[in-house]
């Protein structure tokens, strides 16, 4: 105790010494914290727009239909695989679709596009298309020739809604061209350029019938009643569902990059770590030594009346850690305060695409208890580290010298 109160004492012998050096540090952990809940916030948007715009948190395909896109790698088996489906508890909802690559003609332009089928009343609980149409409406009735296309499509096929246009794909198996006459009926925007461009939806039954392969599917996308399912690589529906010819996939293999998205959180924050470590050295350094320069006679004393070498650098090491607590407390408040702010308003980056997928809403950084936790300990200990340096210098002072020194 004695120690502690003597190491508070003479931290604030010159306050605002103290002060600036505490905010100097805590300000770098407030921005730690800070970058870290950014870091968190935009994981859960990512892993949320990836899941929740088209693909799902899960999808069944054949085995190497991701890889090739080949027409005739349909579901076996697809009505059991159906059925399971509804029996499966983990299971929330799902989706079949087809895919196919194809041309789309307008009197203007014609264009490459990707032809996706789709069940309208299970993809509109599934995906987030029928909110992205901007202009027309999501399919309604029963017309099997209306078609939904992106907005950049629709500009560089020059075609508004009700207006014709000619899809072409190539049957799967026999290669047989088939083209159909489609009426624009909804155009989307998914934020995305890549699905705005090259991406148009049309009713199952009639993929099927276009591409010949009866009543079945290239892919179902699944949402599980739990979303961190998708992430537990040990969960049996894998294995239950890669049956057949079949592979049952999560949207961590679909998205490898955003799954890997924590090792990318972990590189940026240990540069604001290194960046903070340099702060830390630095301040430490400076207010300690200056600290140890101002009081020399003081320590010339106490070694001259025999205070071992020892005692002095445990006294200096009790100031680096009286100083790192007050940075602790102003960069904890300072950080709680501002990254509670910000999670208010939320950062806008709508439109900026990483790993494949357009962010289409703010981030907003989130606060967790391991901030608080993690890095304030992270900081004592590195300031305690840091301070062993001066201690040691302290404790290596001739008694003689250090008097001599301060007059």
């Amino acid at each position: 105790m004695l120690f502690i109160k003597l190491a508070w004492r003479n931290l604030f012998r010159n306050k605002r010494r103290t002060i600036i050096a505490g905010l100097a540090i805590g300000l770098g952990l407030a921005a730690l914290i800070f970058v870290d809940a950014i870091y968190f916030g935009e994981e859960i948007v990512m892993v949320k727009i990836a899941t929740s715009t088209f693909v799902g948190e899960a999808q069944i395909n054949r085995a190497n239909f991701r890889q090739t896109q080949e027409t005739e790698l349909t579901i076996a088996n697809f009505d059991e695989v159906m059925f399971e489906l509804e029996s499966e508890a983990i299971v929330e909802k799902f989706t079949p679709r087809t895919s196919a690559f194809g041309t789309i003609t307008s009197p203007a332009n014609m264009s490459g596009v990707n032809v996706f089928g789709i069940a309208p009343e299970t993809e509109r609980d599934m995906s987030y298309l029928d909110e992205a149409i901007v202009d027309g409406e999501y399919f309604t009735g029963d017309n099997p020739q209306n078609i939904l296309i992106g907005k950049k499509l629709a500009e560089i096929l020059d075609v508004e809604i009700g207006d014709r246009t000619v899809l072409t794909v190539s049957q799967a198996g026999t290669g047989v061209i088939v083209q159909e006459l489609f009426r624009v009926s909804g155009i989307f925007d998914f934020g995305d350029r890549s699905m705005n461009r090259g991406v148009a939806f049309i009713r199952i039954g009639k993929a099927r019938e276009m591409l010949g392969i009866g009543n079945t599917a290239h892919t179902i996308a699944i949402a599980f009643t739990d979303p961190s399912l998708s992430e537990n690589k040990t969960l049996p529906f894998w294995e239950k569902f890669s049956r057949y010819g079949n592979e049952a996939v999560s949207w961590t293999e679909i998205f490898p990059l955003i799954a890997s998205i924590d090792a990318l959180m972990i590189i940026g924050k240990l540069f604001i770590a290194f960046i903070l470590m340099g702060v830390v050295v630095f301040v430490i350094l400076n207010t300690l030594f200056m600290s140890l320069f101002e009081r020399m006679f003081e320590f010339g004393v106490l070694r001259a009346v025999g205070t071992r070498p020892f005692v002095v650098a445990k006294l200096l090491l009790f100031e680096a850690g009286a100083l790192s607590l007050v940075s602790i407390v102003i960069g904890s408040i300072i950080g709680f305060i501002v990254t509670w702010l910000i999670s208010q308003i939320g950062i806008d980056f709508t439109g900026v695409e990483f790993a494949g997928i357009a962010l289409r809403e703010k981030i907003y950084p989130t606060l967790t208890i391991s901030q608080f936790i993690i890095y304030p300990v992270a900081v004592f200990i590195f300031t305690i580290i840091v301070g062993i340096y001066p201690a040691v210098h302290a404790a290596r002072i001739a008694p003689a010298k250090a008097m001599r020194r301060s007059f």
